[in-house]
């Protein structure tokens, strides 16, 4: 518990440093630090309301961030999960054109195919690594550009519905395809779904010998190569995961929120879920409450430019603070804070060693 409560301490210090600094920005355009917070607070958990609005903002964000968290643990950096969603999305949209199934089982197939579209788009940036020695964050953040752009192309030509006029979609899902409310509620399955996600996540790299050897290969690839590990196919595997978990993101808002493919999928879930997976350490079962955190700080975006006349993106400016303060962070996970305060207030004696690193006279 107590080593728990460490690993967590410095990202809850980031998230408050964030949200001083976020008071700062508010302060400067001329409003009330104190009442954003306050604003922030209840636009995300104030009442029902808000928390149906938080929780469908989460689902998304769980799942994209599995997009970055399970490729870290086998030593990769994936930025790309906006283009697995939005391929995801748009594969979702296509194929519940063509499939012939209806009900719940159709519902599952268009999931399963926004999953595999997402998959393959992510495990390609894991062959471009492993058998072309191209960085995986450099070509990962580059395909999500090539996918955006493919999936426009797709939206407002080949797979264009023509009864959508001022903005180019995919036709509609049956009304048989779509996610419903839980228990009638405007919180989707997904969210579920998410929920699941991350479960399984954390119990594959747990219990399971892939996701243990996968963790092996992350931690220490030379120690992998020594006892045969795949790790060519563990990479794969995991880039694989990785991707599926943004594609069935962009399956389920099109399922459940958007009804077809169209620019609102393109909502910056992908780059969001960078930060919420950075801020839980990569770890799949710390993902559902920081997605819930961060799905509560987008919730909160149109509340703040209705209160105080920001802007509705302000939010964005608290999150990208955040995700500085959390890498800078990180730099000083490794302190040993006990001999920088003696190094530094304590009067070092005759025979005590005065480096803050805390070695041995």
């Amino acid at each position: 518990m107590r080593s728990v409560l460490q690993q967590a301490a410095l990202p809850v210090a980031a998230i408050l440093a964030a949200l001083v600094l976020f008071g700062g920005f508010v302060a400067f355009a001329g409003a009330s630090p104190v009442e954003a917070w306050v604003i922030l607070f209840k636009g995300a958990f104030g009442d029902w309301f808000s928390w149906q609005n938080t929780l469908q903002r989460a689902a998304p964000l769980m799942l994209t961030a599995l997009c970055v968290a399970i490729p870290a643990r086998a030593g990769l950096v994936i930025i790309g999960g906006e283009g697995a969603l939005v391929l995801g999305g748009l594969a979702a949209a296509a194929s519940a054109q063509v499939l012939p199934f209806t009900g719940w089982t159709g519902t599952v197939a268009v999931c399963v195919a926004g999953a595999l579209a997402g998959a393959a788009w992510i495990a390609l940036a894991g062959w471009l690594r492993q058998w072309r020695g191209v960085n995986e964050t450099i070509s990962s953040l580059l395909l999500a550009y090539v996918a955006i752009g493919l999936f426009k192309h797709l939206v407002e030509g080949p797979l264009r519905d023509p009864a959508s006029l001022n903005k180019p979609s995919t036709h509609a899902l049956a009304e048989s395809l779509r996610i419903g409310g839980i228990a009638g509620s405007d919180v989707h399955w997904g969210l579920v779904l998410g929920v699941l996600a991350c479960l399984a996540a954390a119990v594959w790299l747990r219990w399971l010998p892939s996701g243990f050897a996968t963790r092996v290969v992350g931690g220490n690839p030379r120690a992998a190569q020594l006892v045969g590990l795949p790790a060519a196919g563990l990479i794969l595997l995991a880039c694989a995961l990785g991707g599926g978990a943004a594609g069935l993101a962009g399956a389920v808002e099109v399922a459940a929120v958007h009804t077809s493919a169209n620019a609102s999928l393109i909502a910056g879930y992908g780059y969001a879920g960078i930060l919420v997976a950075f801020i839980a350490r990569q770890e799949p079962l710390a993902v559902i409450p920081v997605a819930i955190l961060f799905g509560g700080f987008g919730a909160a975006g149109s509340l703040l430019q209705r209160r105080l006349g920001l802007p509705d993106a302000s939010v964005l400016v608290l999150q990208g603070i955040a995700f500085v303060l959390i890498l800078a962070s990180e730099a000083l996970r490794d302190v040993d804070w006990k001999a920088l305060w003696a190094r530094l207030f304590v009067i070092p004696g005759p025979t005590r060693d005065p480096s803050w690193r805390g070695k041995s006279a």
